[in-house]
């Protein structure tokens, strides 16, 4: 018995996470009281943990985490300013004369959200509020509105930026250089967070793409369960459509874009995203509180030039040779500073006197705080179980699997679906992901599309019943009327088409391949 103490430690920690303990302390809990088993078993080298610290610092230092708190903070800022409300308002009103328009629109303005905020519990919660009872005024069946707000919102776990694939490149840049080393290749190659990005475009757009077509052939094969508008509202003109529309889409380019175009790393194009978002809503707030938005466009339009400047024209002022040209350059990048620097400031006195600032940052604090302590607990169990030999077991048991890599592959793809009933996605994603992924690598599989591959999965731990988090958001935002029942039996259907789109990617790599290829 034990010599199968590694597998007792996971077991442990499932039960313990079922009876309800908060999951970082039970990581850590379970860390300590095995490796004390161990160590009195003698199966376990207590000098490991003198390696904690360097871990924790390392964790702490991640140049790829450090862009998590501004991206959270991003989506926070979006949804507390009402932006992604007018957006969701703006759509039903745009597609609600269509039979099934407003579970189209409500998966749509999921993608968008996806692509401008990545917080599922906000973008969830938000539509459950707002959507899901304009559903259910208009005769959609419970169960079919319940499963549309649930899957649209969890379309931010795969759809960049996402803090999933921000975890998830981090993980398998470093699960492909072990399966380097392995290899005895000693040039080593890693893969970018705008690498990811990049390979999870086209499968997140192809999920929504999914989910629009099968609410419109639910429409049509049952038109009771998703009727058109009973009375139609007025169509939005295209002023008010572009009005909701263009700021997040804004958001996106300058995000993604600056991600994808080579112009910034992913902790800056996450500050510009943080930054962008707080003069968003300072633009909002101004209307409300009796200001002009007119210094805030300024002050974007400001760091769109200090962006464009610093592309064609990099400013080298400590130069001996430095010339006229370059100091007029400078003093106009000065210039610009100053007016971003003052708009930023007017976008945060806003944003405190309308009570903004304080509710963004506890949200910020609070979710930032719990992704890293899941990451760094999550060390500590992982340090412990591989000093148990728990990696060794793993790898033999993925090994002996038949079929091969397909085989091998299948199988971690079906255990991280069943642990995705009870494990959120960032315990898998650093406790299971770095035992399996060098392996897998190891044995052919490409890492870019095997990051996308494992997002999707990933992505249905927020679906699956009992635990997934969007059934709990949602419970907490849905009017009295729907029942836990009904959300369960709504998201089984989109369950179904998370695994079709899994297939369709394991059948045509390409979809994830392509696009960083091209870029890259």
């Amino acid at each position: 018995m034990t010599e199968y103490l590694d597998l007792l430690m996971f077991a442990a920690l499932i039960g313990a996470i079922l009876l309800g303990y908060p999951v970082s302390f039970t990581l850590t809990g379970v860390a300590v009281v095995f490796a004390g088993l161990g160590w009195a078993l003698g199966l376990f080298n207590v000098s490991l943990l003198g390696a904690l610290g360097q871990r924790i610092f390392g964790i702490m230092t991640n140049e790829v985490l450090i862009a998590i708190p501004l991206f959270v903070f991003m989506g926070v800022v979006l949804q507390q300013s009402r932006i992604a409300e007018e957006l969701l308002e703006t759509m039903a009103r745009l597609f609600g004369r269509l039979r099934g328009g407003l579970g189209v629109s409500v998966i749509l303005v999921g993608g968008l959200l996806a692509a401008s905020t990545g917080i599922v519990g906000a973008t969830v919660v938000a539509m459950g509020m707002i959507a899901l009872p304009a559903m259910l005024r208009n005769g959609y069946n419970p169960r079919l509105a319940s499963g549309v707000v649930c899957t649209a919102g969890t379309l931010g776990q795969i759809i960049p930026p996402s803090t999933l694939l921000i975890i998830l490149s981090d993980v398998m840049s470093n699960a492909y250089q072990q399966a380097q080393f392995r290899r005895g290749l000693f040039t080593i190659d890693t893969i970018s967070v705008g690498q990811t990005f990049a390979a999870a475009l086209v499968p997140g757009l192809m999920l929504v793409v999914i989910y629009t077509g099968y609410m419109l052939v639910k429409a049509w094969v049952s038109p009771k369960s998703a009727p058109a508008m009973a009375v139609p509202a007025e169509r939005p003109g295209s002023a008010a459509v572009l009005h909701a529309l263009l700021p997040p889409l804004l958001l996106i380019v300058a995000v993604l874009g600056s991600i994808l175009g080579g112009v910034a790393t992913p902790t800056e194009s996450a500050s510009v995203g943080a930054i962008g978002a707080l003069l968003l809503a300072a633009t909002r707030q101004g209307g409300s509180q009796g200001g002009s938005a007119k210094p805030i466009y300024l002050g974007a339009g400001a760091l769109l030039a200090l962006a464009i400047l610093a592309r064609i024209a990099p400013i080298r002022l400590q130069r001996g040779d430095a010339a006229t040209a370059d100091w007029l350059l400078g003093a106009l990048a000065v210039i610009l500073v100053a007016v971003a620097a003052a708009a930023i400031g007017l976008a945060l006195k806003r944003a405190w006197r309308a009570d903004l600032l304080k509710p963004v940052m506890t949200s910020t604090l609070t979710i930032t705080a719990m992704i890293f302590a899941t990451i760094i607990t999550a060390s500590v169990f992982s340090l412990v179980f591989r000093g148990l030999g728990g990696d060794e077991h793993v790898e033999a048991i993925i090994a002996a699997m038949p079929g091969g890599a397909d085989g091998a592959l299948f199988f971690v793809m079906a255990l991280i679906f069943v642990l995705g009933f009870f494990l959120d996605f960032v315990e898998i994603s650093v406790i299971l992901l770095p035992l399996v992924a060098p392996l897998l690598i190891f044995m052919g599989h490409d890492p870019i599309w095997l990051s996308v591959l494992i997002a999707i999965n990933l992505q249905t731990s927020f679906l699956t019943p009992p635990f997934g988090f969007s059934l709990f958001y949602l419970r907490g935002a849905a009017p009295k009327e729907i029942t836990t029942g009904q959300i369960y039996a709504g998201v089984v259907p989109f369950i179904g088409l998370q695994i079709l789109a899994m297939a369709l990617l394991w059948l045509w790599e390409p979809l994830a391949t392509a696009v960083p290829a091209w870029l890259f």
